[in-house]
């Protein structure tokens, strides 16, 4: 019985039979349906799916015409980051790498980011980023954002003013921990609305809020509440809003956003309190299980994906990475499996981006 190359979560090189690639494939969708209340896909998509999983060709590509647009995350640090951050360890300037992700590795978008890549850090060094943001303008053509994560946690203690809620409820003070969430919320809101709207000032064609809700539900409401801030004083700027997984973790338990409490949302419910909230663009994730094939994981994401870009009234610009999209979770994710990753997400769910 013929057998294929394919992958585990974890990037560990297996081969399987047909059979059992359709097997983990059906599995997956059904896992995503029964925790997140997706629609089921059809035979059809089932099949083309298996095509892409079992092609023998080491990369794939999507068909003619269904090209979609890139961005990335974490701006310059791909290049000059260590391999521990996704990086290469190769010493440029923030301008050499926003021109030759332009200009050598035909790059659709990029951004300036801060080495460390969260809100908090960047308002300090405010005016250093914002002329930094209006020399490397002057030099680039395509759209350049600013990007950060909103990254709630570098609120509480130990690096923030806020008790930490885990260490609180830890002590059985559940309210305590409620209101340090909240209140880091609004600290948040706060921080989000005074840099981006700098930035935006300073001359970046829009925000990239990547890894929302990674600190929770607290989390998530507070990136709203600042992505609302920036629409409401910046009209016209481009806001993207990537998600942290396919599940907002209940931390507080009860905040809401606009009437909806926001912990266990999924992706189709997540992008309409995105939109909401006045972003351009989502960027829904789905997260990958390392004991799980590629198969699974793959079939699981397209069908939580696709039930977000049927619901969303903007674009979606799926976050595929190590450890999501059903992507492998390794530093340096294979080629083979994110080639198929993708084409699967832009033929089968239909996302307008990646």
């Amino acid at each position: 019985m013929a057998e294929y190359y394919t992958r585990r979560g974890d990037g560990k090189r297996v081969s399987m039979t047909r059979e059992a690639v359709l097997e983990d494939l059906q599995a997956g969708v059904a896992d995503a349906v029964d925790m997140g209340g997706v629609t089921q896909l059809n035979a059809n998509e089932i099949d083309h799916l298996l095509d892409i999983i079992i092609d023998k060709n080491r990369v794939v590509g999507v068909e003619p015409g269904m090209e979609v647009v890139v961005t990335y995350d974490i701006g310059q640090l791909d290049f000059t980051g260590d391999n521990g951050n996704s990086g290469n360890g190769v010493d440029v300037g923030r301008l050499e790498s926003a021109l030759l992700h332009e200009r050598a590795l035909a790059a659709d978008t990029f951004e300036l980011a801060h080495a460390d890549y969260s809100i908090k850090p960047v308002k300090p060094v405010i005016s250093n980023e914002m002329q930094t943001m209006e020399e490397i303008q002057n030099e680039i053509i395509i759209p350049y954002f600013y990007g950060a994560m909103p990254n709630m946690g570098l609120y509480y203690a130990p690096d923030g003013p806020y008790g930490n809620p885990a260490d609180l409820m830890r002590e059985f003070k559940i309210e305590e921990a409620m209101a340090a969430a909240e209140a880091a919320a609004e600290h948040l809101a706060r921080d989000i609305e005074f840099v981006s709207t700098r930035l935006v000032a300073a001359g970046a064609d829009g925000f990239n809020f990547d890894t929302t809700a990674s600190a929770g539900d607290a989390d998530a409401v507070g990136t709203f509440r600042g992505v609302e801030a920036l629409r409401k004083a910046c009209p016209d700027t481009y806001i993207n809003v990537g998600m942290a997984g396919e599940s907002i973790m209940g931390i507080h338990g009860m905040i809401e956003y606009k009437g909806q409490v926001a912990a266990g949302l999924y992706p189709h419910q997540q992008v309409k309190l995105a939109q909401q909230a006045g972003a351009d663009v989502f960027g829904p994730v789905c997260n990958t299980n390392t004991s799980r094939s590629l198969a699974w994981n793959l079939g699981r994401s397209v069908a939580f994906i696709k039930e977000c870009t049927k619901v969303a009234e903007i674009p979606c610009h799926v976050n595929m990475g190590m450890g999501v999209g059903g992507i492998p979770m390794c530093e340096t994710a294979p080629i083979d499996a994110v080639t198929r990753c993708n084409k699967a997400m832009v033929e089968v769910a239909g996302v307008d981006g990646v």
